[in-house]
């Protein structure tokens, strides 16, 4: 019988698309019949870089991970670990079994390295907290937070899928209606939470989790807090949180006053990326991203993609817009506009939105028009023309004073 490592490093490999389930149960079985009929004990990783299915190093860096699969399982009771499914600069993420429920979970997990960091346990619970006072079809549930063993762990729901980033690494570009009806999912879970005094502040690609079904669920709160949290927008003044190609204006400012409409600008950034196929603005440096999020003009969604609806491009563009001020009154609001899309009817809130711009500035340059209009009709005096003119009147002088010694 292979032993709990092996089964975790032929699903590894498996999850990997190194080799397909029947060619681990061939290995598998060959181990056995190593074992029993010759006496000879083979960990599954040489089996499998002998029959080619896997390299020398794969099997190394696979190997390296199923250890620290199992220091993990060893540490978190109730659950066992399955497998490692991710991991990023803050965590590592597994599927596990909770045993008390017979039910499949995925559990978060801080790195030891990273518990003696007073910030990043501080944020790993605040995130706990507030994705359990979440409660939507489109939001990824939390089920529980702790520590055992130095681990703080945070237990959530599994979601059997992968990200929208997934699909657009693999080069797709989504079609309109496809992208429509995962934006609402997300602009719904958003709307749950701004209600509930939440904002995200790391809307993207990365964060969207596709179920096989195609339902979206919104993941990671990592950086979401209360907007009434004074205390936290006070502390985090200064600081750019979020993620470059993704970020508002006023999150990269650092701005205290941070609110739902800077979800509302990600979520757009985002949506703009699954339709075009391309970020809204792209740099040699996360600093040069940011600051054409700050400066530069966008260029309109339907204009890249040209088999968009107006509509589309619309939303987009209110969306997106630097100022927080022009962008959606409300995530409701906007829910409004995409559903009226949805059912190929005009986006009536994003329209009020541009006409209201455009009048504006339409106002804004009369009012400069007719400014500059005065300045033209003001008499303008030049020095050398006030020079002319005081020659003259001395000519006309001397004329006068000519005349009348004749007449005299």
């Amino acid at each position: 019988m292979p032993n709990g490592n092996d089964t975790i490093f032929g699903r590894t490999v498996v999850e990997m698309s190194l080799a397909t389930d029947e060619e681990v149960r061939q290995c598998l079985q060959l181990q056995e019949h190593l074992a029993t009929e010759e006496g000879r004990k083979k960990p599954l990783e040489q089996i499998l870089v002998e029959n080619g299915f896997i390299t020398k190093g794969q099997g190394e860096r696979i190997r390296s991970t199923v250890e620290e699969t199992a220091r993990t399982a060893r540490q978190i009771p109730g659950f066992k670990i399955l497998a490692k499914i991710g991991s990023g600069a803050m965590a590592v993420v597994y599927k596990a079994q909770q045993e008390s429920l017979d039910r499949t979970v995925a559990i978060k997990v801080l790195p030891s390295k990273m518990s003696h960091n007073r910030e990043f346990v501080e944020r790993f619970y605040s995130e706990g907290k507030a994705a359990a006072q979440l409660n939507h079809p489109n939001i990824v549930q939390a089920i529980d937070v702790g520590e055992a063993g130095g681990f703080h762990y945070f237990v959530m729901e599994f979601v059997d899928g992968h990200t929208i980033y997934d699909e657009l690494h693999a080069g797709k570009v989504f079609s309109e209606r496809e992208a429509l009806e995962i934006i609402i999912h997300i602009a719904r879970a958003l709307a749950h939470s701004h209600e509930r005094g939440f904002i995200h502040r790391d809307v993207k690609p990365k964060n969207i989790m596709l179920t096989k079904d195609r339902v979206a669920k919104l993941a990671d709160m990592g950086l979401a807090r209360q907007v009434e949290d004074i205390q936290a927008a006070v502390g985090e003044a200064g600081r750019a949180y979020g993620t470059p190609y993704y970020i508002s204006p006023e999150q990269i400012r650092g701005e205290v006053d941070i609110d739902f409409r800077a979800d509302i600008y990600s979520l757009g950034a985002t949506f703009y990326h699954m339709v075009t196929g391309r970020v809204p603005f792209e740099g040699p440096t996360p600093s040069a991203v940011m600051h054409r999020h700050l400066r530069d003009a966008l260029t309109p969604a339907d204009h890249i993609n040209t088999k968009l609806s107006a509509g589309v491009g619309e939303v987009i563009e209110v969306m997106m817009k630097k100022r927080k001020q022009d962008r959606y009154a409300s995530t409701t609001d906007l829910l409004a506009d995409l559903d009226a899309i949805a059912e190929g009817r005009p986006p009536m809130q994003a329209r009020k939105r541009i006409d209201a711009g455009l009048l504006a500035s339409l106002a804004k340059s009369e009012e400069v028009a007719q400014a500059a209009q005065a300045e033209a009709l003001k008499p303008k005096f030049k020095p050398h023309m006030i020079v002319i003119f005081v020659l003259a009147g001395l000519l006309g002088i001397s004329v006068i004073i000519n005349l009348i010694q004749a007449l005299t």
